[in-house]
Order: C-alpha cells, then structure tokens, then sequence
C-alpha cells in the first residue's frame, strides 16, 4: 500500500474510531486547589522557553500527519492557529514528502511563522531494513529544509512498526543512528503513544539529544490504528496483533516522572485533553505538553476552529494557575499535586 494511502488511513480511523485505551491517566494528577491565591489575572504569565524559541504558553501541537493530500489542509488550520496563537507545531512523518509524495502537504507549514517548527523522522528509518528504504544525509537535510524545521524530532515507534502489515522490524542500530544525527543539528526524541522509560532515558542520555516528547499511554494507540486498519483488510494476524496490544504502553504521566530528572526538556504528550491536564504536567516538571487527536477534528475543519479549541486551552491553563496561585510557570512547577487511582499503582510499582 502506498503511504499516502497509509496515511490517509490513519487520520480516517482516527476520526471515526475508538484509538485510545478507556482510562484518562492525567484525570489521575490532582492539583491542590488554592482559595487564597492573591493573584490578578491579567499578571499571569504562561510563556514557555523552548529548543531556544519562546511560545506563548507551553504548548505544542505535535505530530499529526501529512503525505497525503488531505493532509495540507490539516496541517495549514493548524500552522495558521499555531502562528496566531505563539505556539509550536510539529509534523507527521516526514517519510512520504523526502520520498516526493505530497510534499506540499508538509511545506504549507512554511507559509506561516509558527515560532517552533518540529521536523519528524523515524529511528528505524535510519538503519538498514529489508525494505531497504533508509535516510541519507540528503533526505535528512530535505525533511529539515521542507518544514522548515528547528528541530528533528527522530520518533520511536517499535509497537507501531510490529502492528503494521507495512512495518520495519529491524531496531538494532538506532540509538548509534540517533547520537550519529544528533552530531549533525538539534535533534529530540519522541515515542509515539506507549511512553518512555528511565531506562530507556538514561541510555539516550548523553548522545546529544536536545529534548524529549514522552508521548505515553494515553492518547492515540497506534496499535489501535493498525488494529482497525488490519481488521478492513482481514489480515487475521495483524487484526489479532493490534487487538492484543491495544493498550500496551507506559502511562504518560508514569513515563514524565522517569523522564523529569533527565536534564532535557521535557513535552507531555499522550491522553492531553484540557488546560487542566497542561498544567498537571507543568507540575510533575514538563517543560510544556503536547496535543494531537484533541484538535484533529477542528483541523480538519477551518484554522478558526483549530484557534477556538487551542484559546480554550490557553485559557485553562490560565485558570489552573490561578487556582493554584501560580504566577508564571517556574511557580507552576513547583504546585502541589496528589496522584490518585491506577496512576499511583503504576508509580508505586515502577
């Protein structure tokens, strides 16, 4: 199947179908209400500082989609939003545009000063495959230059790659690809819906990376994607696969806590929903959160809609730091915060 098509797939079931696991994880960090706040409004200030670019609150829209031609639509709502609004944006996987496929799916993002772009590659894409579809150097510069990128994101999503009939499914050799790259330009890692761990952290440590997205359990459950995308097809073995790993993953805020201490930036990604969840995960110490499917409706629908859903958020968020009399957003980190239900049984055994 061409990837076009793939993709094409993926934003269809994401729309229409259930790709999340049933439990809101972030619904598990409780804030500590403050009554006595002693605080305007008008002073709170939520501006974020990251990868060097300033946003006007701490947030991102990240890797959504393109390589199809639905998707330049999509992703001009949202870079258009995102510009207005002072905050970043990443990009699908940019394999289908280095490839030539839809390219203007991707560069539309051009158009509009969104003061953080993130470029998206992926890890296995790096390392020969018995597809034998590799990056050089040359498509690497083409996913930066077509975006026009500040950062790389190089994605990991080994469970995604295992579901899908398409997959690659040799994964030796990344971390060495990715302290390679990272000795070319600013690079971050980020997973893409089943999280981080400490110890995958502390094996990425120190090769060079500038960031991390944690992308945890959560949110959009690529092997729930693949799953329906198996079951139209019916490819038993990968309907079978995807059904049994639907909710495999690392819960997002499990996968912020091993993550927080690593020295790097840190976005909160994976079942974002609200403000609210925003400033829960500023608390337990992520540089900014990370939305996708929240918006994707909106997105596929005019760049005003993209910019109501993203001013709700923004002010949320703004409501959140009041109530926990949070000025601006190193006070914000350090709110206090219970962690309730099967959040805490995960941090308690992990």
């Amino acid at each position: 199947m061409a990837i076009k098509d793939r993709k094409a797939d993926h934003i269809r079931i994401c729309k229409s179908e259930r790709v999340a696991p049933g439990y809101c994880y972030w619904d598990d960090i409780r804030l500590i209400h403050n009554a006595l706040p002693e605080l305007d409004i008008d002073d709170i200030d939520m501006r974020c500082d990251l990868f060097g670019k300033k946003l006007e609150f701490p947030l991102i829209v990240t890797a959504i989609t393109g390589g199809f031609p639905g998707a330049k639509k999509i992703n001009g709502n949202i870079a258009e939003a995102c510009a207005e609004l002072g905050i970043g944006m990443g990009v699908g996987s940019e394999r289908a545009g280095v490839m030539g496929t839809s390219e203007e799916s991707y560069s539309v993002i051009k158009d509009y000063d969104v003061p953080l772009v993130i470029g998206n590659i992926g890890a296995v894409q790096l390392i020969p495959q018995k597809s034998g579809r590799m990056y050089d150097d040359d498509m690497i510069e083409k996913a930066i230059e077509l975006v026009g990128a500040d950062i790389l994101a190089i994605h990991l999503n080994p469970l995604q790659e295992m579901i899908q009939p398409e997959g690659d499914r040799n994964f030796a050799g990344c971390r060495d690809a990715i302290r390679e790259l990272a000795r070319k330009g600013p690079v971050m890692v980020k997973e893409t819906g089943a999280g981080i761990s400490k110890e995958v952290i502390d094996r990425l440590k120190g090769i060079g990376i500038q960031g991390i997205d944690i992308a945890g359990m959560g949110g959009t459950s690529f092997s729930a994607v693949e799953f329906y995308r198996a079951l139209e097809t019916e490819d038993n073995l990968m309907t079978n696969l995807g059904d049994t790993f639907f909710d495999w993953g690392i819960p997002a805020p499990v996968s912020l806590s091993h993550c927080k201490d690593s020295g790097l930036p840190v976005i909160a990604s994976g079942g974002i929903l609200d403000g609210i969840h925003v400033a829960a995960s500023i608390s337990m110490g992520a540089t900014a959160a990370g939305i996708a499917n929240v918006i994707l409706k909106e997105a596929t629908e005019s760049a005003d809609a993209v910019k109501e859903k993203l001013t709700i958020i923004r002010e949320e968020i703004r409501t959140a730091m009041l109530l926990t009399g949070s000025q601006n957003l190193k006070q914000l980190s350090k709110a206090r915060h219970v962690v309730l239900g099967e959040t805490k049984e995960w941090m308690d055994q992990i």
